[in-house]
C-alpha cells in the first residue's frame, strides 16, 4: 500500500467497541472484498471492504476476520485468516502478508492460513449459538453484483441452520458514523493532499484546456502524495456540463468566460476526503457568476453552523431549504408567488438546488451513519449546497468536510482549502 502504515491500536480500539455490542455466545464473520474481473484475464484494482478494513486494517484480498469473544480459549477470540502467500507469490503478484506481518498490522494474535478457515470456524460454531452476518444496508445500496459476503452468508446457512443470526450492520452503522482521533487525522491527511491537488490547478487553468487535463492534473499531485487516487469518480464540468449532477466524462474543452465546477477529492489509507469547488476558466469571475457563488457561499457557511450534536438530519435539511429560498429569491431566480404556491414535498428552491446537503463521509464517501438518529460529536459530514442555472449557462457547488465537536461550530478539514472569491481569483492571476 502506498499509505503509511497505521498503528494497530486503532484497530484494536475498533474491534472491542464492536465485540462489546454482540450477544453472548455468539461469532461474528467478515470477509474481504472480491477482486472483480472486468473480462479476459483483466480485473479491475483491488478495493476493501470496508469493514473488515475498519476492525482489523487488512487491505488484502481473501482475507476473514472472526470474532468470538465468548471464546473457551484467548486464541480463539480474534482470529484472521489469510490467503496462504509463498515464494511464487512473491515473484508473480507481490508481496503478500505473513502471520507476523498481519499481527503488526491488526494487532490479532491468531493467525490462519485460509485453507483452515472451515476446520477452526466449525469448532467455534459449536460453542456458539448465534452468528453476526455482515449484509449492506446503507441507504444508498444498489448492488446487483454477489459479492463474497453474500456467498458466505449462503454457505453458512446451509451448513449451520440451527443457528440464529443478527446483523452486524447496525452495529457498525454507529460505530463507523463517530470517528476516532486517529481517523479523524487520516481524513486530515486525504484534505491536505486535496489540498494540493486544488491549487496546482488554480496556476493550470486557462481557456483552451481539456477537462480531462485537469483530471490528469490532480491525479499526478495526488499519487506522488501517497493516494491511491480519487476517493471516487472525478467530476470536472465546465460550462453547463455544471448542471449535469453526475457528470464525468469530463471530455470537454474549457472555454472562455465559463465556471469549472469541480468535484474532486483524495483518499489516504481508505479514507475519503469530498471536494466542490467552482472557479472561472478565465481567471475571473463575472459579476452574476460571481453574485450566486456568494449566495452558494452563504448557504455553506450558514448550513454548518446547524450541524451540531442533537440535530436530525430531516429536520436539519428543511432548515437549509430555507436558507437557500431566501438566496434564491435575493437572486432573482424565485419570486413570492413561487415560494407561496410551493409543493411542500417538493418546495420551490428544488428547481436551482436538487440535492441533499450533507452527508457521512468517512472510509465510504457515503459513510455509514444512521440518519434518523440524532448527530453527535466526531461525525464528519459534507457540507454541499448549490445552484444549477442552465438557461445561464453555469451551475456552481461548494463543498466542505467537517467534524461535529461537542460545544460549538463544526471544525473544517478543509479550512486551508482556497474558497473565497477574492483568493481564488488572486491565486489565479499570480
Amino acid at each position: 500500500m502506498k499509505y503509511h502504515q497505521i498503528d494497530s491500536a486503532l484497530f484494536i480500539k475498533n474491534r472491542k467497541k464492536f465485540t462489546a455490542q454482540m450477544k453472548p455466545k455468539s461469532v461474528a464473520v467478515f470477509n474481504s472484498n472480491d477482486i472483480y474481473p472486468i473480462s479476459a484475464d483483466s480485473t479491475m484494482p483491488f478495493q476493501q471492504h470496508r469493514d473488515i478494513f475498519y476492525l482489523s486494517g487488512v487491505d488484502q484480498e481473501e482475507s476473514i476476520l472472526l470474532l468470538c469473544p465468548d471464546a473457551p480459549y484467548e486464541h480463539q477470540r480474534e482470529m484472521l485468516f489469510l490467503r496462504e502467500t509463498n515464494e511464487h507469490i512473491a515473484i508473480w503478484e507481490g508481496e503478500k502478508l505473513t502471520k507476523q506481518k498481519a499481527f503488526e498490522v491488526s494487532g490479532i494474535k491468531t493467525v490462519h492460513w485460509l485453507k483452515d478457515f472451515h476446520k477452526v470456524l466449525f469448532e467455534i460454531m459449536t460453542y456458539t449459538e448465534t452468528i453476526y452476518i455482515n449484509t449492506n444496508e446503507h441507504y444508498r445500496s444498489a448492488v446487483e453484483t454477489e459479492t463474497r459476503e453474500d456467498r458466505f452468508i449462503k454457505w453458512w446457512k446451509e451448513k449451520y441452520p440451527a443457528h440464529n443470526v443478527a446483523k452486524s450492520n447496525p452495529i457498525l452503522q454507529r460505530l463507523r458514523s463517530v470517528k476516532e482521533q486517529e481517523e479523524l487525522d487520516l481524513m486530515q491527511h486525504a484534505c491536505n493532499i486535496t489540498e494540493k491537488g486544488f491549487r496546482r490547478l488554480l496556476g493550470f487553468v486557462k481557456p483552451g484546456v481539456m477537462e480531462y487535463e485537469i483530471e490528469a492534473e490532480l491525479i499526478h499531485e495526488f499519487v506522488r502524495n501517497r493516494s491511491k487516487g480519487f476517493a471516487y469518480t472525478p467530476i470536472i464540468a465546465s460550462g453547463n456540463n455544471a448542471n449535469v449532477l453526475h457528470y464525468i466524462e469530463n471530455n470537454q474543452e474549457c472555454k472562455a468566460g465559463d465556471l469549472i465546477l469541480l468535484d474532486v477529492a483524495a483518499e489516504y489509507a481508505n479514507y475519503s476526503s469530498d471536494l466542490s469547488r467552482t472557479i472561472p476558466v478565465s481567471g475571473r469571475y463575472t459579476d452574476r457568476q460571481k453574485a450566486v457563488y456568494n449566495a452558494v457561499l452563504n448557504v455553506k457557511n450558514e448550513a454548518t453552523k446547524m450541524l451540531v450534536p442533537g440535530t436530525l438530519w430531516k429536520e436539519y435539511h428543511v432548515e437549509v431549504g430555507k436558507v437557500m429560498t431566501s438566496e434564491l429569491l435575493g437572486l432573482g431566480l424565485l419570486d413570492k408567488a413561487d415560494v407561496q404556491n410551493e409543493n411542500p414535498d417538493w418546495p420551490a428552491y428544488k428547481k436551482y438546488f436538487m440535492h441533499g446537503t450533507s452527508h457521512h463521509l468517512g472510509l465510504d464517501t457515503h459513510d455509514y451513519g444512521l440518519l434518523v438518529e440524532p448527530m453527535r460529536a466526531n461525525m464528519v459530514f459534507t457540507v454541499e449546497p448549490g445552484i444549477y442555472i442552465p438557461a445561464e449557462g453555469f451551475g456552481i457547488r461548494l463543498e466542505d468536510n467537517v467534524v461535529i465537536q461537542e460545544t460549538g461550530e463544526p471544525f473544517n478539514l478543509m479550512r486551508n482549502i482556497p474558497i473565497e472569491v477574492e483568493e481564488i481569483e488572486e491565486l489565479m492571476n499570480q
